[in-house]
């Protein structure tokens, strides 16, 4: 590969926005038939890099080439005719237009040079969609509005590749997909690179990273600090040079936890979960286990009210709640932040302060009316202590990295000063660093006398977190697992469907 010529290379690339160095003196190569991950903590320069390369704006300085001859895109269109494509983490999708009309946009067969050619376009369309195995999902002629994740994706794949994409870039590409879509993507990846295609995988998911690539792109602060082989890589090698530091100590102190309860569910039964009974305890994390379609995102919603309960009982300081009633619960103490926090927790058009707010309206009206002043009393020192990164408190919550987003969340809930926070996924699509933040906040919180809930999907986070985990299957809790039990291989095991009963630790026997 060191004898190949590169599709494309850049030079000195270097990008400011105002006082804001974004991209800082880049020089990378990308070569056909391999593929370069492209990793770093939010804000270090990757985004930059790919609309410098995509031509969505130009470079202060420095060169790019492609095939050895330095180019000058003056915008996206001028990059498409030169063979670069990036798939965005948000596929770009015209809803009103057919399957046939979004994969061949900008390049419809006509006849005569003039009118569409349905037919024809249909027939393109239908081997496209043969090819790539999505002919039993999709049909040429099928609108797009309603189309999941993964079909939006295969969509713009598929344009890329029609359209002689000889670079293709996937942002962020599994953010939003199941196990069996994300491994039906990376075959297709692995198809692309063999058929000489320059691949650039940008994901903070570094499993994936050292499953797919054959080298890896660290960049941090603007600056790239290290190419290297994929081969023999770690993802604890990577994170170090992503964050500059070593991240052994990733987990904050797991401390003492009080005697009291502070939340005790007996019983539980909803439409999607069994008969849960456990109690929390002031200062305690408790982590939820599980696989995909546990019960554990629907056990959250039922003990916070968006569920309907079917039998059973939910108490905070022993008071019961109503079933069914979310208001009850956030009066009560309770604040819980969603697994898909831009669909079901934030309003991303609004500011950080009118999110942040939404759940205090007592404490910022004055006769009735919004006081800002009384806001920004409530919300500034809350996103002082939180490190939120933006210019202001007015600027909106879609431009913030995902982990500040995840801030603001929290933000709001401890405008509440809950008894008891449920975070289902709070770090999912958080860089490594934002990560490491998130996890001091929560211990923070225990500190100051919170019971806290985290569901989540990562391994080592369940157990580097928790003081405590339950495992569900099928809608049950299968494992109760604390101190040295909480091992990958027990979870996993309590994890699996076939789980019939309880795993108990050692020395305990199931209550009648």
């Amino acid at each position: 590969m060191d004898t190949q010529v590169s599709f494309l290379s850049v030079k000195g690339l270097s990008k400011s926005f105002g006082v804001v160095r974004a991209l800082s003196d880049v020089t990378l190569s990308f070569m056909p038939g391999e593929v370069l991950a492209l990793v770093g903590e939010n804000g270090a320069g990757k985004s930059t890099l790919m609309r410098l390369i995509e031509g969505v704006f130009p470079p202060d300085s420095g060169e790019i080439h492609v095939e050895g001859k330095r180019v000058a895109f003056n915008g996206p269109r001028s990059a498409h005719e030169a063979g670069i494509r990036v798939i965005h983490q948000e596929p770009e999708i015209v809803p009103h237009m057919t399957v046939g009309e979004n994969i061949f946009i900008g390049n419809l067969p006509k006849r005569a040079g003039v009118l569409l050619d349905s037919r024809e376009l249909s027939l393109q369309t239908a081997r496209l969609l043969s090819e790539f195995g999505m002919d039993q999902e999709l049909s040429p002629d099928q609108r797009c509005e309603g189309l999941g994740p993964a079909q939006r994706q295969m969509i713009e794949i598929m344009r890329a590749v029609h359209a002689g994409g000889r670079l293709v870039a996937f942002d962020e590409p599994t953010s939003s997909l199941t196990d069996e879509e994300a491994r039906r993507l990376f075959a297709i990846i692995r198809r692309l690179r063999s058929e000489g295609v320059a691949v650039v995988y940008i994901s903070h998911r570094l499993p994936e990273i050292i499953e797919l690539a054959d080298r890896i792109a660290v960049l941090r602060d603007g600056s790239l600090v290290d190419v290297t082989s994929a081969a023999g890589a770690s993802e604890e090698s990577i994170t170090r040079k992503m964050v500059g530091r070593d991240l052994s100590e990733m987990f904050p102190s797991k401390d003492p936890h009080g005697a009291e309860i502070i939340l005790r569910v007996e019983g539980l039964t909803t439409d999607h979960v069994t008969d849960i009974s456990f109690d929390l305890r002031a200062g305690e994390v408790l982590g939820i286990g599980g696989l995909m379609g546990a019960g554990r995102s629907e056990l959250a919603k039922g003990i916070f009210g968006f569920h309907r309960r079917r039998a059973g009982r939910v108490m905070i300081d022993g008071v019961d709640l109503p079933g069914g009633d979310t208001a009850a619960a956030i009066m009560a103490g309770l604040g819980f932040a969603p697994e898909d926090r831009k669909e079901e927790a934030l309003l991303l058009l609004q500011s950080i302060l009118d999110n942040a707010v939404i759940c205090i309206p007592d404490k910022i009206t004055r006769g009735g009316l919004f006081s800002k002043t009384m806001a920004l009393g409530v919300i500034g020192d809350i996103a002082r202590q939180l490190a939120i990164k933006a210019p202001t408190l007015d600027t909106p919550v879609g431009r913030l990295s995902g982990g500040n987003q995840q801030k603001v969340v929290l933000a709001r809930w401890l405008a509440r000063q809950p008894k008891v926070l449920i975070l289902d996924e709070p770090t999912r699509g958080i860089d490594v660093g934002a990560k490491s933040e998130i996890y001091a906040l929560i211990r923070n919180l225990t500190r100051a006398g919170l019971g806290v809930i985290v569901i989540s999907s990562e391994m080592p986070e369940l157990i580097g977190l928790s003081d405590r985990v339950m495992v569900m299957a099928g809608g049950r809790i299968t494992a109760e697992l604390a101190g040295s039990e909480m091992t990958e291989d027990r979870i996993l095991r309590a994890a699996m469907p076939q789980a019939a009963r309880p795993i108990l630790p050692e020395g305990e026997v199931a209550q009648k």
